[in-house]
């Protein structure tokens, strides 16, 4: 049985969502169809919002809706301890661990031959840019504990070839192998940033 277009369509948009299946999307969509107008009113707007109104930190690339973001205009956080994380997800979830008051850099790509990426040039401009400003003493690579991980960690490492002097550490494989940062949970995530490697 086909159901109307404006349906499908949105069922056919919700399935594009990362995760989320056909029955999933159809749940959803029905949801969407039985709650009250003013939801689906709020829903759109939440989203128009996220492009309208989000962008990323032009120090960090953390996600903000004012530049600097919140953590590079923390006085409080130690901006001689740098982490570098793929992605904001990763960053979100170090955060909401509350195990770690420093600064990051979120790369914004991995180095992944087969698909094609690589970390951005302008990402490893402001890394650089960022560690000489700072003064910073300590960069600690957080990257996935996976092949494409392992990558961007040691294009990372290449890049931080003129800080000799900068004591540099990755994330301890405390963390699953094939897994992702942002699915740790607080007590995985600490114990491997309490027992990071440090490198020589």
């Amino acid at each position: 049985m086909s159901l109307p277009v404006p349906f499908e369509r949105l069922v056919a948009l919700l399935k594009k969502l990362p995760g989320v299946g056909e029955k999933s999307a159809r749940r959803m969509a029905f949801f969407s169809f039985q709650a009250p107008e003013s939801y689906s009113s709020d829903l759109a707007g939440a989203l128009l919002s996220l492009k309208k109104d989000l962008f990323s930190c032009e120090i960090c690339g953390n996600l903000t809706d004012s530049q600097p973001c919140n953590i590079c205009s923390d006085p409080m956080r130690d901006k001689k301890v740098l982490c570098i994380v793929e992605v904001v997800e990763d960053l979100l979830s170090i955060e909401q661990a509350g195990i770690f008051d420093g600064i990051y850099h979120v790369l914004g790509g991995t180095v992944s031959p087969l698909d094609g990426t690589d970390i951005p040039e302008e990402s490893l401009s402001k890394l650089i840019s960022t560690i000489k400003k700072n003064k910073v003493e300590e960069v600690i690579i957080a990257t996935n504990p996976r092949i494409e991980g392992d990558m961007t960690y040691h294009s990372v490492l290449s890049s931080l070839g003129e800080f000799p002097d900068v004591k540099k550490s990755r994330l301890s494989y405390g963390l699953p192998v094939g897994g992702s940062i942002e699915f740790a949970d607080r007590v995985t995530l600490h114990a491997a940033m309490e027992s990071r490697v440090y490198i020589k």
